[in-house]
């Protein structure tokens, strides 16, 4: 297995080497006839499970950027979740904006509720951090709640489907193609963003604030703009659920328990691992799937998990692939070091 992790890798830091993109358009190819396959093996649900699993990537790769680059604790990005999905659903409904400017403006909304959230939070660390953003989340599905104009106790219904010329988003396999390109493209710009000066103000400030702030860093600005950065991914996300068919979202989809499923992903994946997250959003979402029917025990199940992949898998399946990579490199070049001695 971790031979071929390895060999993997070495491909892909080949095809790399060729043209950065080439990887990201080879993945693109593969994925491509996914919603065939399943449907010809499987059925048409597991195709919806596939975006629903999208969309968990996109959340999840947001979700690192605050977390795992900045080292911020944060338990309200549900909230600002639904503050993308019920912008976008109100403008195209309201304003009659098709999707393809409402989802921009609903992550600008997301954008600017995000630096409401930094500003007082950039102050706090650890559980205070966490309770402020709980806060934050649990505030904003209340007010979805109890406001007729936010959908209330009926959610809001019709919500239209995005449209290119002809061609309607209106159906589990076209919805596929969208949502996958996005999880894609999110994917890719969290790494550019990561290997920007940016994405290293990020991980310094993660390991030592004080000693980030001595060496020039803007540690206030920093914080604050992972967290907008964070909340535009989720508006994002949010604005595609909220489109996607049957074109329907409820104040119940942006529960705590969904948070709790979001974070055991990130958990799961490895803090801080891109990859990891991807692998995370895939196997906690067909998780969540297949134990639907125990609503009641969910949470509990999903806090006990959380409970022993901190004690006993830290860093998560991304960083225990990421350390057996990196053990086997260390092995095979001081193996190579003993041949050339002999």
């Amino acid at each position: 297995m971790i031979e071929l992790l390895a060999r993997i890798n070495n491909s892909i830091s080949a095809l790399t080497r060729v043209h950065r993109l080439l990887p990201w358009l080879l993945a693109y190819l593969v994925l491509l006839p996914l919603p065939k396959l399943l449907e010809f093996s499987i059925s048409d649900y597991y195709i919806d499970l596939a975006n629903r699993a999208c969309l968990f990537i996109l959340l999840c790769v947001g979700l690192n950027i605050v977390k795992g680059f900045c080292g911020q604790v944060t338990v309200g990005h549900i909230g600002l979740y639904a503050i993308g999905a019920v912008s976008s659903a109100l403008l195209a409904l309201n304003y009659g904006l098709s999707f393809w400017v409402s989802a921009p403006l609903a992550m600008l909304i997301t954008g600017f509720a995000g630096i409401i959230v930094g500003l007082p939070s950039v102050r706090l660390e650890g559980a205070y951090l966490a309770l402020a953003t709980l806060g934050l989340g649990e505030s904003v599905r209340i007010m979805i709640a109890v406001t007729p104009a936010l959908g209330s106790s009926t959610g809001i219904m019709l919500i239209p489907a995005p449209v290119i010329g002809d061609f309607v988003f209106d159906s589990f396999e076209r919805y596929y193609y969208l949502v996958m390109t996005v999880a894609l493209l999110g994917i890719y710009l969290s790494f550019a963003i990561l290997r920007s000066a940016t994405g290293r103000a990020f991980q310094a400030i993660r390991e030592d604030p004080i000693a980030a702030s001595v060496v020039g860093i803007n540690v206030t600005m920093y914080k604050l703009l992972a967290f907008v950065i964070s909340a535009i991914y989720a508006g994002l996300g949010g604005a595609l659920f909220a489109h996607m068919p049957p074109g329907y979202i409820h104040h119940n989809n942006f529960t705590i328990i969904e948070m709790i499923t979001l974070l055991l992903m990130v958990v799961l994946g490895g803090i801080g691992n891109i990859w990891g997250g991807v692998i995370g959003a895939i196997v906690v979402t067909i998780i969540y799937d297949q134990t639907k029917d125990y609503y009641f025990y969910q949470p509990l199940i999903f806090g006990i998990s959380m409970v022993l992949l901190v004690v006993f898998m830290p860093r998560g399946i991304g960083g225990m692939i990421e350390r057996m990579i990196v053990k086997k490199k260390f092995i095979k070049k001081h193996e190579d070091k003993e041949i050339g001695i002999a």
